[in-house]
């Protein structure tokens, strides 16, 4: 983070997306290892051969899911907020308190429920923001 922040600047928040958000990418490598392990128990061989391969694509979609997850963090500072993201290379997104208006708070049912939600801070959406009241309140 510190290549990321201004002199002077303190960090007021810092999270990593919900849980929430690893649902959808990794419902779908349960499904293919599902499918791949279904496929593994089949006769003939070369059936057996395309299980193994879903089972493997499953694996792989799910590491690059969790590594996408573990490897973005979103901090709110006294000056701006960030999104840092990337897994070989990172990258940051930034707004300035000063130069965007009123940072807005989307909750769905499910999001109040779970406690996530998309915080919009002008140009920027961060979906699946833990606690996105918190942040909406530090970012005004």
């Amino acid at each position: 983070m510190r290549g990321y922040l201004d002199p002077g600047e303190t960090v007021r928040f810092q999270a990593r997306p919900h849980t929430a958000a690893l649902f959808r990418p990794l419902s779908r490598s349960v499904l293919l290892a599902l499918a791949g392990g279904i496929l593994v128990g089949l006769s003939p061989p070369w059936i057996g051969v395309v299980g193994a391969i879903l089972l493997g694509i499953g694996a792989l979609l799910a590491l690059r899911a969790v590594l996408r997850w573990d490897r973005t963090s979103l901090v709110v500072t006294t000056e701006k907020l960030l999104v840092v993201h990337g897994v070989a290379q990172r990258r940051a997104a930034a707004v300035r308190f000063a130069r965007i208006g009123p940072v807005e708070v989307e909750q769905g049912l499910v999001g109040r429920l779970l406690g996530y939600g998309t915080v919009i801070a002008g140009e920027l959406e961060i979906p699946y923001v833990p606690d996105p009241r918190r942040v909406g309140r530090l970012a005004s």
